[in-house]
């Protein structure tokens, strides 16, 4: 969708749960900003094909050769989910001059990224095209989140950001059964008082809060994708009954799940 400043050709939140390859050999022809929300991919960088994992972000301009890999490295998790946005426009080429954009930095994620983009992908994909005013208000609010979320990220190499990882994999790996605070503190091999403190400060939010994110991400899929009945859905996606799964959905995207389904 095209708006004076900002262009956007695709967007949106996609999983992978067979092998993969995305190619640009003559480099590409828009930016592409990808966030990692669950799994492992590979992508191409200055000749290295370089590890990225839940976290990372990667940031490529136009021109850049641009090579990503899902499923030839076993991911532990099976799968790989990311967040992307491929896009053009003049304010699109201001944004990335006002600082360095190495093509992968891990960034400090407090949950309003992914809402942003969730908002950013069901406004894109309205049958009207969307408005172009909200696509370019949402997506350079995304932007800005993301300059935030770069100069708040922890260090990558420490500790504490290693257990975040695993349970923030545990949580996602588990996230349609019972999430019990003992077993994500045991998966990574700390007290459940240490978890829970620890995973807020990492990430932003609590642990089950990001159990929640999986859950409505899943449900979103399913509810486009199949004809199941809401009900199933809160079933198949962890919330156990309908009416948590419509409390829980109305919160965060301001229409219920009926709704939601029939806005087309």
């Amino acid at each position: 969708m095209e708006t004076n400043k900002v262009q956007i050709s695709l967007c949106g939140l996609i999983r992978h749960t067979q092998p993969f390859r995305q190619l640009f050999r003559s480099g590409l022809d828009t930016y592409i900003i990808r966030l990692q929300a669950e799994g492992e991919c590979e992508v191409l960088i200055d000749g290295d094909m370089v590890t990225v994992v839940p976290g990372d972000l990667l940031l490529f301009k136009p021109q850049d050769i641009y090579d990503l890999r899902i499923g030839e490295k076993k991911s532990p998790l099976g799968h790989s989910v990311d967040y992307f946005v491929m896009c053009t426009g003049e304010w699109v080429d201001h944004w990335w001059k006002l600082r360095e954009r190495p093509k992968k930095v891990r960034i400090a994620d407090d949950g309003k990224l992914q809402s942003i983009w969730q908002q950013l992908d069901l406004e894109n994909r309205r049958l009207d095209g969307g408005s172009p005013e909200i696509l370019e208000a949402l997506f350079k609010v995304l932007c800005l989140l993301l300059d935030r979320a770069m100069e708040e990220a922890p260090a990558s190499s420490s500790a504490s950001l290693l257990h975040g990882l695993k349970m923030k994999s545990y949580v996602e790996e588990h996230a349609t059964s019972e999430i019990r605070l003992k077993d994500v503190a045991a998966h990574a091999g700390i007290s459940v008082t240490r978890a829970v403190h620890l995973f807020k400060i990492q990430f932003g939010y609590s642990i089950m809060q990001y159990a929640g994110q999986i859950r409505l991400a899943m449900a979103l899929r399913l509810m486009d994708n199949t004809n199941y009945t809401l009900e199933r859905i809160a079933e198949e996606t962890g919330f156990g009954s309908y009416t948590y799964f419509h409390r829980v959905f109305r919160e965060r995207y301001g229409i219920s799940p009926g709704m939601y389904r029939k806005r087309e």
